[in-house]
C-alpha cells in the first residue's frame, strides 16, 4: 500500500473525494491518500516540486507564470470542464440578467473563482477593467487562517447589501434560493477548475506507476459517482459537512449538478483550457511570464491514453454506455 498525499485546495473537492474513498477505488489501485486537509498555493508551490507532496487538487492558475520561472508542475487529469454558474442577488436590486449588472458591485472570492467571474463577465460584455462592473473580492474561506475569525459568505454579502449580487453554483445556489434570495440561472462557463489531478514532472518521470494508479482509482471513483445515484446521496450526507450535514434534497441537488459533468476519461475540453489560460495571462500582467507558456506545455495525457488504450474505462461502463456519451465517445 502507497501511502499518498493530496490535500485539496477548496472544500467543495471534498465531494467527489469522499465518494472515491468510500467506493474502495483508492485501497483497490494499493493507495492509502491522506487527503482531508487544505492547502494553500504557495505551499502548494513549495511542496508538489519537492515531492513532500504528491499531487494537489487544485492550482490551476498560478502554474503558467511559475513554469516560465522553472516550475514543475504538471497535470495529468480534469475532473470536469464546465461549471454551472447562477448569478445571486436580491428581490430589491431589479437585477435579472447579466446585463443588469453594469455598474454593480459583485461579490468574489479567492484568486481563482474571482478570475472565473472576471473572465464570465467579460466574456458576456462587461469589463471590470475598464470599470462596467465592480468586483468586491473577499479572501478565501478555505485557505484563512485557524483562530481568526470568520468572514461573510458570498450570500451573506447580497443578503447584507455589501454587494449587489455573486455567482454560486450548487448546493450554495440552492442553499441562496432558501434564504429568499433570488437565484438566476446562467448558461455554464467553460473552465479548468474543481478537482484536478496536479503533480510534478518529477513525480510523471520517477514513480509513474503511482501515477497510473491514482488516475485509476479517480476514473474508477467517478464511474462509481456517475453509476450509484443511491449510494453517491448517502455519502454526500454523511461525509460532506462544509456548512453543516446536507440534508437529502440538497445532496439531491448537489449530485445532480455534479453527476453529469464529471469526466469519465479525465481529459479537458480545449475551451476550458483557453479560459483558464486567459486568466493566467491576467493574473501575470505586470510580469508578463504566462504568455512565453503554450496553454497545453503544462498538460500530459499519455497516462489517459494508456489508461483508455487498455479498455479499463469502456470496462467500467460496459452496461451503462449511455454515461459515456457527450464525453469524448
Amino acid at each position: 500500500m502507497d501511502h499518498i498525499s493530496f490535500p485539496y485546495r477548496a472544500h467543495s473537492h471534498l465531494v467527489l473525494m469522499h465518494v472515491i474513498q468510500e467506493s474502495g477505488a483508492w485501497a483497490r489501485h494499493g493507495l492509502d491518500v491522506d487527503y482531508q486537509r487544505v492547502i494553500s498555493r504557495e505551499d502548494a508551490h513549495k511542496l508538489v516540486p519537492t515531492g513532500e507532496v504528491e499531487f494537489v487538487s487544485g492550482n490551476h492558475v498560478s502554474t503558467y507564470a511559475a513554469r516560465a520561472r522553472g516550475d514543475t508542475w504538471t497535470y495529468v487529469g480534469q475532473s470536469m470542464s464546465n461549471n454551472n454558474v447562477a448569478l445571486v442577488t436580491r428581490e430589491d436590486t431589479g437585477i435579472n440578467s447579466l446585463a443588469d449588472l453594469r455598474h454593480r458591485k459583485v461579490g468574489t472570492r479567492g484568486n481563482h473563482p474571482y478570475l472565473n467571474a472576471w473572465l464570465y463577465l467579460k466574456q458576456h460584455g462587461l469589463d471590470a477593467d475598464k470599470d462596467e462592473v465592480e468586483l468586491v473580492r473577499r479572501a478565501q474561506q478555505d485557505v484563512i487562517e485557524p483562530g481568526k475569525p470568520k468572514r461573510k459568505t458570498l450570500t451573506e454579502m447580497v443578503r447584507d447589501k455589501d454587494v449587489d449580487a455573486c455567482f454560486l453554483s450548487q448546493p450554495n445556489a440552492e442553499l441562496a434560493r432558501r434564504s429568499q434570495l433570488k437565484v438566476i440561472p446562467l448558461d455554464p462557463q467553460y473552465m479548468i477548475f474543481y478537482m484536478t489531478m496536479s503533480t510534478s514532472k518529477r513525480m510523471v518521470d520517477e514513480k509513474p506507476d503511482v501515477v497510473t494508479r491514482v488516475l485509476k482509482a479517480i476514473i474508477e471513483g467517478i464511474a462509481y459517482f456517475k453509476i450509484n445515484r443511491e449510494e453517491t446521496i448517502k455519502i454526500l450526507m454523511d461525509r460532506y459537512d462544509n456548512d453543516g450535514k446536507l440534508g437529502r434534497e440538497v445532496a439531491e441537488i448537489l449530485y445532480d449538478d455534479l453527476a453529469p459533468k464529471l469526466d469519465p476519461r479525465l481529459v479537458p475540453s480545449m475551451q476550458s483550457v483557453f479560459n483558464v489560460y486567459q486568466e493566467a495571462l491576467k493574473q501575470d500582467e505586470k510580469n508578463g511570464d504566462a504568455k512565453n507558456i503554450h496553454p497545453l506545455a503544462l498538460w500530459d495525457f499519455h497516462f489517459l491514453r494508456q489508461i483508455e488504450d487498455s479498455g479499463f474505462i469502456r470496462n467500467l461502463y460496459k452496461d451503462h454506455q449511455h454515461l459515456l456519451l457527450g464525453h469524448g465517445a
